[in-house]
């Protein structure tokens, strides 16, 4: 399969791997959440500026960013987090975390997360809704959605048939 396809896979990682699954894109998402909104600050990634254009568009046309007229003469836009950007926030604060656990240097996380209500350094963590306890993986079972109710999932056993 092409890498151009995977956005036509009946599946939500793939889906949204098709959008943001390449590096530069999250350092873009990263610096958005940051507070960049014009194209010289997203430059600090590191990318050439044709890539960088090419992955700003890429954003826009998802509807992940808005591009929105900062300056009429001459004519220049900034980029703002849209309501589907923003909801990227924990897969960014996963990655995070993921990181200051397990690649952290000696120096410690290079950012902490504070809470602006409170006040507070925190590291937000995946929780049900429902009783408020922490989720993890072994946590969770997964089962078929509305999409796959007819197929089934992939690497799971078939659903027992019912005898008559």
């Amino acid at each position: 399969m092409k890498w151009s396809a995977v956005g036509d896979l009946t599946c939500s990682v793939a889906r949204t791997l098709s959008v943001v699954g390449d590096r530069w894109t999250l350092m873009i998402l990263r610096d958005a959440f940051l507070g960049a909104r014009r194209f010289e600050q997203f430059g600090a990634v590191g990318l050439t500026r044709h890539r960088l254009s090419d992955r700003l568009r890429r954003l826009v046309h998802a509807g992940v960013l808005d591009r929105v007229p900062y300056q009429d003469r001459p004519r220049r836009f900034e980029y703002r987090l849209t309501e589907k950007g923003r909801d990227l926030y924990p897969v960014i604060v996963s990655l995070v975390r993921w990181g200051d656990r397990w690649m952290a240097g000696d120096d410690g996380p290079p950012v902490e997360l504070v809470h602006r209500d409170c006040g507070h350094v925190v590291m937000p963590e995946l929780a049900c809704p429902h009783c408020a306890r922490p989720v993890a993986a072994r946590d969770m079972r997964v089962r078929p959605g509305r999409a796959l109710r007819t197929v089934g999932l992939p690497f799971a056993p078939p659903p027992a048939k019912e005898e008559p």
